[in-house]
């Protein structure tokens, strides 16, 4: 025992507890005191042993969801009467569309076409078949009036301008066109009749078997139907105003084939007649060769 430590007793003074400092293993300075730290060197990272470094105020916590809750409320829905309206004009582009290049509907008025369509049938007609190909014989076709085939007031006329909008976008029948079946093409050599009261294309007699058996073929004629033509009959021979109807008139009886809308695909009202429609075999081109 020294004597300045005989001292300090004697001043009734305690010896401070000796404090360590030692560098971390990153470099910062710990104190082991409990009654004091050492301070880090200027510019030293702060480091805490219980939270980690102090989080930069810049970079959103991705645990808090303040910013998404902030986008969403930022989005705002259409008013209730604008989605009616687009929904409306959608609906109204989509069905032109329909009607322009696959569908339309129309109804029979007469009953030309009997048995096969009768009065106040609804049909289809579409158009896909002739996007790439021709009219061929057996097709039952929806076409423009020629000219002067239709009396005048003749079809459906739409009464009011919700009809005329259902009209324009195929959904109501429209008026000025008729629904015949063709039996020769361009090039045909079209004839009526043989002995047995039929049809001859190309010298080949039309087994038309679909037709019912009193069936008789009206008018007589000798045509050749010109190219891009088309001679038409309605099934029902004794009743209908076609081709054979109008030799002598406008066009001599042949239907151009640009006035053609599209073939009939098949009968969708009323429920209990619904049904689609092919081409019969009798017309099948190996049969009856190609126009000369």
């Amino acid at each position: 025992m020294t004597k300045n430590d005989d001292d300090d007793r004697g001043a009734g003074l305690e010896a401070a507890p000796r404090s360590s400092v030692s560098p971390a293993a990153d470099g910062t300075f710990l104190s082991s005191s409990p009654t004091a730290a050492l301070s880090a060197p200027a510019g030293a990272p702060q480091v805490s042993r219980a939270t980690g470094p102090a989080p930069d105020p810049a970079v959103p916590d991705p645990s808090d969801d303040t910013h998404g809750r902030t986008k969403k409320r930022t989005k705002k829905s259409l008013p209730l009467w604008q989605e009616v309206l687009v929904l409306l004009v959608t609906a109204f582009v989509l069905a032109l569309v329909v009607k322009t290049f696959f569908l339309q509907a129309f109804y029979i008025p007469s009953s030309s076409m009997e048995p096969t369509l009768q009065v106040d049938d609804k049909i289809l007609v579409q158009k896909v078949s002739y996007w790439a190909g021709d009219v061929q014989r057996g097709d039952i076709v929806v076409f423009d009036d020629p000219g002067g085939w239709l009396a005048r007031g003749q079809g459906s006329v739409p009464r009011n301008a919700v009809q005329r909008g259902l009209e324009i976008v195929g959904l109501y029948p429209s008026g000025g066109h008729l629904v015949k079946r063709v039996i020769g093409v361009g090039g045909d050599r079209v004839r009526c009749c043989n002995a047995d009261n039929q049809v001859v294309v190309n010298g080949v007699p039309l087994e038309e078997a679909f037709l019912p058996e009193e069936t008789v073929n009206q008018g007589r004629y000798n045509v050749t139907v010109p190219s891009g033509s088309l001679w038409v009959l309605g099934d029902n021979r004794a009743n209908s105003e076609d081709s054979h109807a109008h030799t002598g008139g406008p066009g001599d009886g042949f239907v151009s084939v640009d006035e053609v809308v599209g073939r009939v695909w098949g009968v969708v009202w009323p429920a209990a007649r619904a049904q689609l429609l092919g081409r019969p075999e009798a017309y099948d081109a190996g049969a009856l060769g190609e126009g000369r």
